[in-house]
């Protein structure tokens, strides 16, 4: 019979598989508020390894995994990231940011948004982009784990 009963619901567990699944922990206000400083101390440290080409202090900030997509849809990952940040290209980590936006979630991982005047090198000419940051915990602190960047027209 039990055999049956299982059988019988199995079809609902794969149409509704997060009817398994229990909601994540949100941070309560003064937990969110705590993780949002923290992120914005790390963005601080992170621009401030990029304005000085500081290799050393970059690599552990990035996450091994971390990719960044271009406004023109070119894919960097971590090392690519790196070279630029050596090369003195300008990016998002160190440009200026207004309309930021923080969302907290458990992990923690924190997502940014923002936007931020970027010089295109090519043209010499500075274009506004907005942005989204993925901030992520690991064993040593935060690190960004995703990046991604649109021009707006």
């Amino acid at each position: 019979m039990r055999r049956r009963t299982l059988i019988g619901a199995l079809p609902l567990l794969l149409l509704a598989p997060e009817a398994l699944a229990h909601p994540p922990r949100q941070p309560d206000p003064a937990e969110a508020k705590k993780f949002i400083q923290e992120v914005t101390d790390f963005r601080a440290r992170l621009a401030k390894a990029v304005l000085a080409k500081d290799f050393a202090a970059l690599r552990p900030l990035y996450a091994d995994s971390f990719t960044h997509t271009h406004g023109s849809g070119k894919l960097d990952n971590k090392d690519a990231r790196l070279v630029a940040a050596m090369a003195g290209e300008p990016l998002i980590e160190a440009a200026p940011a207004t309309d930021l936006s923080f969302r907290v979630f458990t992990g923690p991982t924190v997502i940014v948004t923002g936007k931020s005047p970027i010089l295109n090198v090519k043209e010499q000419k500075t274009y506004d982009f907005r942005w989204v940051c993925v901030y992520v915990t690991a064993q040593d602190g935060w690190q960004l784990a995703v990046s991604q960047a649109t021009r707006l027209s």
